[in-house]
């Protein structure tokens, strides 16, 4: 009779925890975010421009408007980087909602050696971290135009109905938490999606890609990269459910779960994490040119995360035309960071603000196993801005090379930037030609089957650890 009175009160404290959550984190969307007209936009390589008559406007109200060509545009010391104007609103708006977006989540199935089934409150840097990982697995199977043809059909411009809905959710829950029902139950929110229309044998082959990435990242413990399988790797680097986890663990969490991933899909891509700073290109090569799992030889695309530094205590406002830089090359995938206490997936910029998905919104467990899984909650209808003096100095920069001439590409281009950003005798990081082992460092060990990291890659997580911030 104890044990049952005990897991009643389980119950309700469990419901009352996720009645707070919906409460604490349910206005990430309810604020409208301004842009300006007068200043180009840069969303992952992309470039688009606003200019119509009037200084600002709500992104939510904008009206399809014809922009004005652009040619080669850039304001800073990057002048000569390449970069394709796109145009108008409404095709930011698209390729923006098309981004896949990975916030908190309850009520998915407990995770493994807890009683957690909810990442809210701490799980941000990974949902960041899965963000930047969904962005370069979409370059490798959609490429950088493709976009969601159903995003305008969301009820983007209304931000109030997703805030209403979180309203009605939470009161469900109190009263649920006081009757303790099991389910509590609340009026669905009126769908307004889109009639399904005809679609061409490319878009019929593009949405499959769609779904199955968005499933890679499902909260469940089968899902390749979902919430339960990063867990179990963060344990190898001390970390548990319900710890907080920087930029830089999540970077080699990442690299893991793409190493064990088993779907055939996924054998075409392998993840590099610099070493202290250092990209070693051989052995990016390397990774690149490995045998897949089938004995069958072929040139792999490589993810590069480079965990990074911006300055010391607080960022180092010299370093803002260099992530200006980066956030403007169509091979960038984004930037893990955030700011003190909150972890912010960066994927653009106007003027000197980032635009960036936030992860803290709590939405309810989707099962992406059963067929056309409602995708609306994985694409976010808003953007959000920020100041770039706001942003903590520890963060993870992406890019994604499909080649190894990619990759050869790149790193010419992000050396020249990284030689005209640095007033100080060191860049942020470098490309070096040649392994790091041919610099004195001590190669990997050979270690158990079970034993996923590496001596070496322990200490610099411990380092790494005991650096970065707290996340709330």
């Amino acid at each position: 009779m104890e044990a049952t009175g005990t897991d009643e009160v389980e119950k309700i404290k469990s419901k009352f925890m996720s009645a707070w959550h919906n409460m604490k984190y349910s206005w990430v969307l309810k604020t409208k975010t301004y842009f300006s007209r007068n200043s180009p936009v840069f969303l992952l390589g992309k470039c688009y421009h606003f200019k119509t008559e009037g200084e600002y406007k709500a992104l939510h109200s904008f009206q399809s408007s014809s922009a004005g060509a652009l040619g080669r545009y850039y304001g800073s010391n990057f002048d000569k980087i390449n970069t394709e104007i796109s145009g108008n609103v409404e095709e930011f708006r698209k390729d923006f909602i098309s981004r896949i977006w990975l916030t908190y989540r309850e009520e998915f199935p407990q995770i493994k050696g807890s009683a957690l089934t909810t990442d809210c409150g701490w799980g941000c840097t990974l949902r960041t971290g899965q963000m930047l990982l969904a962005q370069g697995l979409m370059l490798h199977f959609l490429g950088r135009a493709w976009v969601w043809p159903e995003a305008l059909d969301m009820d983007s411009s209304d931000s109030e109905s997703w805030t209403s809905n979180t309203v009605r959710k939470l009161t469900a829950s109190f009263e649920a938490s006081l009757t303790a029902e099991r389910d509590p139950k609340i009026l669905p929110r009126p769908q307004q999606g889109p009639a399904r229309r005809s679609w061409d044998v490319t878009e019929m082959r593009n949405e499959v890609y769609h779904r199955k990435i968005i499933s890679w990242f499902g909260d469940s413990p089968l899902a390749a990269f979902g919430l339960h399988q990063l867990i179990e790797y963060g344990k190898k680097s001390g970390k548990i459910a319900g710890d907080w986890y920087g930029p830089a663990v999540v970077a080699h969490i990442l690299r893991k779960a793409v190493e064990e991933a088993r779907d055939p899909e996924l054998q075409g891509v392998t993840v590099y994490v610099a070493q202290d700073c250092t990209v070693y290109s051989s052995d990016v090569i390397d990774r690149q040119c490995s045998f897949m799992d089938s004995g069958k030889a072929g040139t792999k695309a490589v993810i590069i995360l480079v965990p990074v530094r911006l300055g010391g205590e607080r960022t180092n406002t010299d370093y803002l035309e260099f992530v200006k830089g980066i956030l403007s090359l169509e091979y960038c995938v984004g930037i893990i960071g955030g700011k003190p206490k909150q972890s912010y997936y960066f994927a653009g910029f106007q003027d000197d603000s980032l635009i960036y998905m936030d992860p803290h919104y709590c939405q309810s467990f989707v099962d992406v196993s059963i067929k056309d899984f409602p995708l609306e909650s994985f694409h976010c209808p808003s953007p959000k801005k920020m100041s770039f003096k706001k942003m903590d100095p520890s963060c993870t920069i992406g890019f994604y090379c499909r080649t190894v001439q990619d990759f050869e590409k790149a790193s010419e281009e992000i050396t020249k930037m990284l030689k005209s950003s640095s007033k100080e005798k060191y860049p942020l990081f470098t490309f070096v030609k040649g392994h790091s082992r041919d610099y004195d460092f001590a190669s990997s060990p050979l270690h158990e089957e079970n034993d996923l990291f590496s001596e070496d890659e322990k200490k610099r997580l411990k380092k790494f650890s005991t650096e970065e911030f707290v996340l709330l």
